[in-house]
Protein backbone atom coordinates (compact mmCIF):
# COMPACT_ATOMS: atom_id res chain seq x y z
CA UNK A 1 0.00 0.00 0.00
CA UNK A 2 2.82 2.39 1.10
CA UNK A 3 4.24 2.07 -2.67
CA UNK A 4 1.13 3.00 -4.37
CA UNK A 5 0.48 5.78 -2.19
CA UNK A 6 3.87 7.23 -3.11
CA UNK A 7 2.91 6.68 -6.67
CA UNK A 8 0.30 9.30 -6.24
CA UNK A 9 2.93 11.74 -4.75
CA UNK A 10 5.24 11.56 -7.41
CA UNK A 11 2.34 11.82 -10.09
CA UNK A 12 0.61 14.15 -8.53
CA UNK A 13 4.34 16.60 -8.31
CA UNK A 14 5.69 15.37 -11.43
CA UNK A 15 2.69 16.13 -13.15
CA UNK A 16 2.67 20.40 -11.91
CA UNK A 17 6.43 20.22 -11.97
CA UNK A 18 7.13 18.76 -15.55
CA UNK A 19 4.13 21.17 -16.94
CA UNK A 20 5.51 24.48 -15.05
CA UNK A 21 9.00 23.77 -16.09
CA UNK A 22 8.23 22.84 -19.77
CA UNK A 23 5.83 26.18 -20.03
CA UNK A 24 8.29 28.61 -18.52
CA UNK A 25 11.26 27.50 -21.32
CA UNK A 26 9.37 26.21 -24.29
CA UNK A 27 9.44 29.12 -27.47
CA UNK A 28 6.49 30.65 -28.33
CA UNK A 29 3.95 29.38 -25.41
CA UNK A 30 2.05 31.72 -23.11
CA UNK A 31 1.52 30.20 -19.60
CA UNK A 32 -0.90 32.51 -18.75
CA UNK A 33 -2.68 32.29 -21.92
CA UNK A 34 -2.45 28.54 -23.35
CA UNK A 35 -3.57 25.48 -21.67
CA UNK A 36 -1.46 23.04 -20.12
CA UNK A 37 -2.60 20.61 -22.78
CA UNK A 38 -1.12 22.52 -25.57
CA UNK A 39 2.43 21.50 -24.37
CA UNK A 40 1.97 18.08 -26.18
CA UNK A 41 2.12 19.84 -29.73
CA UNK A 42 5.17 20.80 -30.96
CA UNK A 43 8.84 19.64 -31.28
CA UNK A 44 8.67 19.14 -27.35
CA UNK A 45 5.52 17.74 -27.68
CA UNK A 46 6.05 14.58 -26.64
CA UNK A 47 7.37 15.57 -23.14
CA UNK A 48 3.77 16.62 -21.81
CA UNK A 49 2.60 13.99 -23.74
CA UNK A 50 4.65 11.24 -21.76
CA UNK A 51 4.18 13.37 -18.64
CA UNK A 52 0.23 13.19 -19.08
CA UNK A 53 0.43 9.51 -19.41
CA UNK A 54 3.44 8.89 -17.01
CA UNK A 55 1.74 10.99 -14.52
CA UNK A 56 -1.68 9.21 -14.91
CA UNK A 57 -0.55 5.61 -14.65
CA UNK A 58 1.31 6.40 -11.54
CA UNK A 59 -1.86 8.56 -10.02
CA UNK A 60 -4.31 5.93 -11.17
CA UNK A 61 -2.13 3.06 -9.26
CA UNK A 62 -2.65 5.35 -6.65
CA UNK A 63 -5.95 4.82 -6.71
CA UNK A 64 -5.61 1.08 -5.10
CA UNK A 65 -3.42 2.63 -2.02
CA UNK A 66 -6.03 5.31 -1.32
CA UNK A 67 -8.83 2.51 -1.37
CA UNK A 68 -7.39 0.60 1.18
CA UNK A 69 -6.33 3.29 3.55
CA UNK A 70 -9.42 4.62 3.23
CA UNK A 71 -11.82 1.82 3.60
CA UNK A 72 -13.88 3.53 0.48
CA UNK A 73 -14.23 1.93 -2.47
CA UNK A 74 -15.98 4.77 -4.57
CA UNK A 75 -12.68 7.23 -3.14
CA UNK A 76 -10.31 5.03 -4.79
CA UNK A 77 -12.32 4.24 -8.05
CA UNK A 78 -12.97 8.00 -8.80
CA UNK A 79 -8.86 8.61 -8.02
CA UNK A 80 -8.28 5.65 -10.47
CA UNK A 81 -10.82 6.88 -12.95
CA UNK A 82 -8.89 10.51 -12.56
CA UNK A 83 -5.34 9.03 -13.47
CA UNK A 84 -7.12 7.15 -16.49
CA UNK A 85 -8.38 10.58 -17.88
CA UNK A 86 -5.32 11.70 -17.65
CA UNK A 87 -3.48 8.88 -20.16
CA UNK A 88 -6.87 9.52 -22.00
CA UNK A 89 -5.42 13.65 -22.07
CA UNK A 90 -1.94 12.39 -23.47
CA UNK A 91 -3.08 9.94 -26.03
CA UNK A 92 -5.26 12.28 -27.59
CA UNK A 93 -3.70 15.72 -28.23
CA UNK A 94 -5.79 18.47 -28.63
CA UNK A 95 -5.79 20.50 -32.07
CA UNK A 96 -2.98 23.28 -32.64
CA UNK A 97 -4.63 26.54 -32.13
CA UNK A 98 -4.54 30.28 -30.83
CA UNK A 99 -1.14 30.92 -31.69
CA UNK A 100 0.46 27.70 -30.70
CA UNK A 101 2.64 25.91 -31.61
CA UNK A 102 4.07 29.27 -33.56
CA UNK A 103 3.05 29.76 -36.83
CA UNK A 104 -0.96 28.41 -35.82
CA UNK A 105 -3.57 31.05 -36.73
CA UNK A 106 -4.59 33.10 -33.47
CA UNK A 107 -8.57 31.82 -32.47
CA UNK A 108 -10.07 28.40 -32.48
CA UNK A 109 -11.08 26.65 -35.54
CA UNK A 110 -14.40 25.67 -36.75
CA UNK A 111 -13.98 22.39 -37.18
CA UNK A 112 -11.33 19.83 -35.21
CA UNK A 113 -10.05 16.62 -35.24
CA UNK A 114 -11.95 13.33 -33.61
CA UNK A 115 -8.59 13.43 -31.42
CA UNK A 116 -9.42 16.80 -30.26
CA UNK A 117 -12.68 15.67 -29.43
CA UNK A 118 -12.04 12.80 -27.23
CA UNK A 119 -8.80 15.48 -25.57
CA UNK A 120 -11.77 17.28 -24.58
CA UNK A 121 -14.26 14.63 -23.25
CA UNK A 122 -10.92 13.01 -21.19
CA UNK A 123 -10.15 16.50 -19.91
CA UNK A 124 -14.12 17.34 -18.30
CA UNK A 125 -13.66 13.69 -16.88
CA UNK A 126 -10.66 14.78 -14.96
CA UNK A 127 -11.71 18.06 -14.02
CA UNK A 128 -14.73 16.24 -12.79
CA UNK A 129 -13.78 13.51 -11.01
CA UNK A 130 -11.11 15.10 -9.18
CA UNK A 131 -13.56 17.34 -7.08
CA UNK A 132 -15.73 14.34 -6.80
CA UNK A 133 -13.15 12.94 -5.17
CA UNK A 134 -12.22 15.44 -3.08
CA UNK A 135 -16.18 15.87 -2.34
CA UNK A 136 -16.15 12.25 -1.47
CA UNK A 137 -13.45 12.24 0.77
CA UNK A 138 -15.09 15.15 2.78
CA UNK A 139 -17.46 12.43 4.00
CA UNK A 140 -14.81 9.38 4.25
CA UNK A 141 -12.36 11.16 6.01
CA UNK A 142 -11.99 12.79 9.66
CA UNK A 143 -11.84 16.46 11.23
CA UNK A 144 -10.08 19.07 9.58
CA UNK A 145 -9.69 16.92 6.71
CA UNK A 146 -12.97 16.37 5.91
CA UNK A 147 -13.19 19.85 6.07
CA UNK A 148 -10.16 20.91 3.73
CA UNK A 149 -11.40 18.15 1.21
CA UNK A 150 -14.67 19.87 1.02
CA UNK A 151 -13.27 23.06 0.59
CA UNK A 152 -10.92 22.32 -2.23
CA UNK A 153 -13.88 20.27 -3.77
CA UNK A 154 -16.11 23.28 -3.76
CA UNK A 155 -12.85 25.59 -5.28
CA UNK A 156 -12.28 22.97 -7.97
CA UNK A 157 -15.76 23.34 -9.30
CA UNK A 158 -15.81 26.81 -9.01
CA UNK A 159 -12.16 26.78 -10.85
CA UNK A 160 -13.37 24.55 -13.80
CA UNK A 161 -16.37 26.92 -14.17
CA UNK A 162 -14.00 29.59 -14.29
CA UNK A 163 -12.01 28.19 -16.64
CA UNK A 164 -14.36 27.43 -18.93
CA UNK A 165 -15.62 30.74 -19.11
CA UNK A 166 -12.28 32.07 -19.85
CA UNK A 167 -11.33 29.15 -22.21
CA UNK A 168 -14.52 29.61 -24.44
CA UNK A 169 -14.08 33.16 -24.31
CA UNK A 170 -10.73 32.68 -25.54
CA UNK A 171 -9.53 35.39 -22.22
CA UNK A 172 -5.90 36.13 -22.06
CA UNK A 173 -5.71 34.47 -18.47
CA UNK A 174 -7.41 31.18 -19.15
CA UNK A 175 -4.10 29.75 -19.02
CA UNK A 176 -3.38 31.06 -15.47
CA UNK A 177 -6.94 30.37 -14.24
CA UNK A 178 -5.94 26.16 -15.46
CA UNK A 179 -2.91 26.08 -13.72
CA UNK A 180 -4.64 27.45 -10.20
CA UNK A 181 -7.19 24.62 -10.61
CA UNK A 182 -4.62 21.87 -11.46
CA UNK A 183 -2.04 23.12 -8.59
CA UNK A 184 -4.45 23.19 -5.96
CA UNK A 185 -6.19 19.82 -6.95
CA UNK A 186 -3.14 17.69 -7.75
CA UNK A 187 -1.52 19.07 -4.51
CA UNK A 188 -4.75 17.96 -2.48
CA UNK A 189 -4.20 14.84 -4.08
CA UNK A 190 -0.20 14.53 -3.32
CA UNK A 191 -1.46 15.55 0.21
CA UNK A 192 -4.01 13.18 0.92
CA UNK A 193 -2.01 10.35 -0.28
CA UNK A 194 1.47 11.39 1.90
CA UNK A 195 -1.11 11.75 4.77
CA UNK A 196 -2.62 8.07 4.22
CA UNK A 197 1.06 6.77 4.49
CA UNK A 198 1.07 3.95 7.16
Amino acid sequence: MTALLVCGIVGAVGFVGTFLLDGATRPGYRPTYHPVSALALGPRGWLQAGNFIGSGALIGASGVGVGMATGSLLLGTLVILFGAALVASGVFPMDPMRGYPPGTPEGTPEETSRAHELHDHAGAAVFSLLPAAAAVAAFVLDGRWAWASGLVAVGLVALFVAFGYAWEGDRPRAGLVQRVLIVLGWAWLAVLCWSLLP
